[in-house]
């Protein structure tokens, strides 16, 4: 993994990646490991069937770890289920159980589904009331280790505990310059994780069986209260911008908070909590975090395809519709490459629009095309690793264009052992 050694940013220091490690159903989380991408079903948990579909297809899309709610008797019933269908369907994918207000009961009374979750998701918030609150975290935690089960301490400031919230505010209206609400929000949500991992420690949970998360919808807060978390503990840290919202404005929200703790060493696992647009794909959550983590260098999944924007030199859309074409052909063949080759997913690919920069950015990439502007000749030379190999012309450029990606996968990288 190409991790920076220094950060960007020129503030306070932060530590890199969590040096403790979390093994979470034979996937590690921290302990030098590679970022891990989650996402989350948004089916009713209780369908056994349909969650088992959205998972796999999240799983295939190259999710490496799944949650799923479970609010009520009929969801936790139906996770034993989930994993027998997934198994069914040769789907091999840590399932994470995310409890909400009545999770020690649950839990207590469905241990079937305490077995098969790989991880137990927690959030102090509203875990329970009063003189509950303890008790119920503590049933919750108990569960976790007779289980041997790893759990996630996640904080959100939609759900923070308001009496840690009131005794943040208390101690803060003593100061004799008291700092702003924002301050004490982001105070209040870091004691809360740090406190809760501290109680969860004594009810006998190993500080190696500890995630935490400290989710807000803002992406200056976002960045502020992972800095501090990151400080302060050392467990592995899962990273998300929780309600990012949908479409473009979420997909730029949570790059621009991601990225910028990312390439400051802060974050063990991440999600991107993206509002599918109607009737899309849940896997476009996947993808984006996936693309956050490669065009940062920080791993690679998939051949990544370099694109030129257009410009008055090139009217046709034909270079855009190629760009497409071979986009969604490489991320299609993926999971079939995957199984096949080693490293493939290191390939680069460029297509280009005209002769300003297609030659010079195709030599760049392992294959590149450069295509004919307005008024040049019709004719698109193709380059292999730097250097040019074939010009193609007439009607069936795009056909021959990916045969030749698909033969230089077959003969550039290594087949695996069946």
């Amino acid at each position: 993994m190409n991790v920076p050694t220094e950060p960007m940013n020129s503030g306070a220091a932060c530590p890199r990646r969590s040096t403790r490690s979390v093994v979470v159903g034979g996937v590690q989380v921290g302990g030098g490991a590679p970022v891990v991408v989650q996402s989350m079903t948004n089916t009713d948990t209780a369908d056994h069937i349909s969650t088992a579909i959205q998972v796999a297809q999240l799983a295939r899309a190259g999710s490496e770890l799944v949650r799923i709610t479970v609010n009520n008797d009929e969801a936790a019933k139906a996770v034993p289920r989930i994993a027998e269908q997934l198994a069914k369907m040769n789907v091999s994918v840590p399932l994470i159980g995310d409890f909400h207000y009545n999770g020690h009961k649950l839990l207590g009374e469905n241990p079937a589904c305490a077995a098969v979750l790989a991880k137990l998701r927690i959030n102090p918030g509203n875990v329970g009331q009063g003189a509950k609150r303890d008790t119920q975290f503590a049933q919750i935690i108990e569960i976790a280790c007779r289980f041997d089960k790893p759990v996630r301490i996640g904080v959100n400031w939609g759900s923070l505990d308001q009496s840690i919230l009131a005794r943040i505010m208390d101690d803060n209206a003593k100061r004799a310059e008291p700092r702003d609400a924002g301050f004490v929000m982001r105070e209040a949500m870091v004691t809360s994780a740090l406190e809760s991992a501290a109680r969860a420690e004594e009810y006998g949970l190993g500080r190696d069986r500890i995630i935490l998360s400290c989710k807000v919808s803002s992406v200056q807060d976002l960045i502020a209260i992972y800095r501090d978390l990151a400080t302060r503990s050392d467990y592995p840290l899962h990273l998300g911008l929780t309600e990012a919202g949908m479409g473009s404005k979420g997909i730029v929200a949570s790059t621009a908070a991601l990225a910028v703790l990312l390439q400051e060493g802060i974050g063990d696992t991440i999600r991107v909590s993206l509002t599918p647009e109607p009737g899309a794909s849940r896997t476009q959550e996947v993808v984006v975090a996936q693309e956050i983590l490669q065009t940062m260098g920080l791993r690679a999944f998939t051949p990544m395809v370099t694109a030129c924007p257009g410009c008055g030199r090139t009217t046709s859309t034909f270079f855009q519709e190629l760009a497409q074409r071979i986009q969604n052909h490489v991320r299609e063949q993926m999971p079939v490459w995957r199984d096949r080759f080693d490293g493939v997913e290191n390939l680069t690919l460029a297509v280009m629009g005209c002769v300003v920069n297609g030659p010079g950015e195709s030599k760049h990439a392992n294959i590149g095309i450069s295509l004919p502007g307005t008024g040049e000749s019709p004719a698109a030379p193709v380059f292999v690793d730097g250097q040019k190999t074939v010009t193609l012309r007439g009607d069936n450029i795009a056909a021959e264009f990916q045969a030749i990606v698909d033969d230089y996968v077959a003969s550039h990288y290594t087949r695996k052992q069946s």
